[in-house]
């Protein structure tokens, strides 16, 4: 297929896909989706081998959240049967962080329900960071805290922490159909934020809203141009009790087009299997390891996953191996920048990005990824390619995505780990 030689070719030179050979992935049929993943399976093991790095989450406050976003178990208005707790201490964050750090995770996520983190909660957070950091040596930490305000996410890096995540969800224009109590522009500040604050950017979507492939693609293209280090990319998981509960737009073969497309638009990337792979991907999971090369390890915030120890398998049967602690996870020239907080290879490139200012500096706002319009954070830009027949036909031709089998069975509220008295799944 020449759309998928062309894709190919532009993963392994870090050349942005158009808009419309992105929309031709999420075209392909169901006849063509095992095509489409040895394609992007070789970007993925030119930029990244046959790793798989795992994470763990710790909701460190649950539920109760004041935000009305429509997919989250936790939103104003819920009435998913979910866990409900207030900030967990330190060691027991410490203590859950080791059980999954025991599974053979290399990153910790710290995660808390609410708009955004008081100045106080920035402290509990930052007390928490730096006793999971004493106790576990070699940990990376993510938090998750919500929308940032001015200099705490320097105050996060001061206290330790790796990385900051902040999804963008879902596309600018239909935005405001999921969520009333924030803006998209307040996403997207706040991933600057952890940008300038030289924290690894973490940021991705979820898929299976009701949106459109259109939308899919705005979303995967405007977090390029945020140029984060990571893209978790979530599959809804249909809670009874949350205005999307009905909403069972996925099939297996459906999520790994979503993610293929967003390893070629993103090729040097971490692209995580994050919430719900378990609900739509099922039985087709080892295959999404091809795509994406982090996936998140044993339960979720509010929801059960598969048994960590199936993970593993699943990895090792897959013919993938777990990164080590040693290991770095970028890419070279994109881990500098991960590790100190510049903007990618440029000094490699022979340019600074808007002279010595950090990531989201960039004159008249543009973030990196977005220079030339088409290249990437240190790379030439290239010459705008001609349009792919291929790809065009493609997307004329494309019929309506097919709406996923209900599945309700396969979505189990976590009743272990955090928040409980029973052992963590890890």
């Amino acid at each position: 297929m020449d759309l998928l030689n062309t894709l190919v070719d532009k993963g392994l030179r870090r050349e942005l896909p158009t808009r419309e050979e992105a929309l031709a992935v999420l075209a392909t049929s169901d006849d063509d989706v095992l095509d489409v993943v040895a394609a992007a399976g070789k970007v993925r093991r030119h930029w990244f081998g046959r790793r798989v790095k795992l994470n763990y989450l710790i909701n460190m406050k649950s539920g109760l959240c004041p935000e009305d976003c429509s997919y989250c178990s936790q939103r104003l208005g819920s009435t998913a049967g979910i866990l409900k707790y207030t900030w967990l201490k330190p060691d027991e964050a410490s203590e859950a962080a080791a059980a999954g750090l025991a599974g053979g995770a290399k990153r910790v996520c710290l995660v808390a329900s609410g708009r955004g983190p008081t100045d106080r909660d920035v402290d509990r957070v930052s007390a928490t960071i730096k006793t999971i950091k004493d106790q576990n040596e070699g940990v990376e930490v993510c938090a998750c805290l919500g929308l940032l305000s001015e200099g705490q996410a320097e105050r996060l890096r001061e206290a330790g922490a790796d990385a900051y995540n902040h999804n963008l969800n879902t596309s600018e224009a239909t935005y405001g159909d999921i969520t009333t109590t924030h803006t998209y522009a307040d996403r997207v500040d706040t991933v600057r934020k952890a940008h300038a604050a030289g924290l690894s950017a973490c940021s991705g979507l979820i898929a299976g809203l009701g949106e459109s492939d259109e939308d899919l693609v705005d979303v995967v293209f405007s977090l390029r141009e945020l140029d984060p280090d990571s893209v978790p990319v979530n599959f809804l998981i249909p809670f009874e009790g949350t205005p999307l509960a009905k909403e069972w737009n996925l099939t297996p073969q459906r999520c790994l087009r979503v993610l293929a497309m967003v390893r070629f638009v993103c090729p040097d990337i971490e692209v995580r299997i994050a919430g719900g792979r378990e609900v739509h991907l099922r039985t087709l999971q080892p295959l999404a390891l091809h795509l994406a090369n982090s996936i998140f390890l044993g339960d979720y915030l509010t929801s059960e996953g598969q048994a960590g120890k199936a993970d593993l398998e699943m990895i090792a049967d897959a013919g993938f191996e777990v990164e080590g602690t040693g290991e770095v996870t970028l890419p070279e020239h994109r881990a500098a920048r991960a590790g100190g907080g510049g903007c990618g290879s440029h000094a490699e490139a022979g340019g600074g990005c808007g002279g010595s200012a950090g990531c989201g500096s960039h004159d008249e706002g543009a973030a990196c990824g977005s220079h030339g319009g088409s290249g990437v954070c240190g790379s030439v830009p290239a010459a705008a390619p001609a349009p792919d027949k291929a790809a065009a036909a493609a997307v004329a031709t494309a019929a309506e995505p097919v709406v996923g089998e209900a599945r309700p069975d396969l979505v189990a509220v976590r009743r272990r780990g955090t928040g409980t008295d029973l052992a963590p799944n890890a």
